[in-house]
């Protein structure tokens, strides 16, 4: 039997991006309590969070969110890995508030947010040790916790999956050309 690694590359992403998930899940958490959801986006599904991430973009002004919104569209699949809001009880102070009692709901519980940050890591160390080409994005995260696919979640962080010959999210060209510098005199 030959098989050719282009016809069996989707396979490979979906069997990698469910062991991101897996080292996602499976990260340390903040006094072990675990209020991480993490789910997968593909197919149409993608179009759709790079349609809301460029509606941000207009919104808000930051063009990186419109290169994003492209960006994405070269993904196999979006790994998503956000937080619900639990306070700790442990009045730690590293909210900005003495107690949990004091933080106010609209201000994240510091260790929920670090959680996100180390499940995000393994999720990506894993995807390294697979040679999957990723990148974190905060703007597709935005996107995907207003349109509420991790149910509840306020933090919610993204990671696009690639496999191709070359990684798709670095090395992005802006959307507008750069204007070039004037020549040094050395040059004239």
């Amino acid at each position: 039997m030959i098989r050719n690694e282009r016809n069996t590359r989707q396979a490979y992403l979906t069997d990698a991006v469910r062991q991101m998930m897996t080292a996602a899940r499976t990260a340390p958490k903040g006094k072990g309590l675990d209020v991480i959801e993490i789910a997968t986006v593909s197919g149409d599904d993608i179009s759709l969070l790079s349609a809301k991430i460029k509606e941000l973009g207009e919104q808000n002004g930051l063009k990186f969110f419109l290169r994003d919104a492209e960006n994405i569209l070269s993904a196999g699949a979006v790994v998503l890995i956000g937080t619900h809001q639990q306070t700790h009880g442990l009045n730690c102070a590293h909210c900005g508030f003495p107690t949990c009692g004091e933080k106010p709901e609209t201000t994240p519980c510091a260790l929920n947010t670090v959680d996100v940050g180390i499940a995000v890591g393994s999720a990506c160390a894993t995807a390294a040790d697979l040679r999957l080409d990723t990148r974190v994005m905060f703007s597709a995260g935005l996107a995907a916790q207003q349109l509420n696919w991790l149910n509840g979640c306020r933090t919610v962080f993204a990671i696009p999956v690639s496999i191709s010959s070359k990684n798709p999210f670095f090395d992005r060209k802006p959307k507008e050309p750069e204007q070039a510098a004037a020549p040094s005199p050395a040059e004239r």
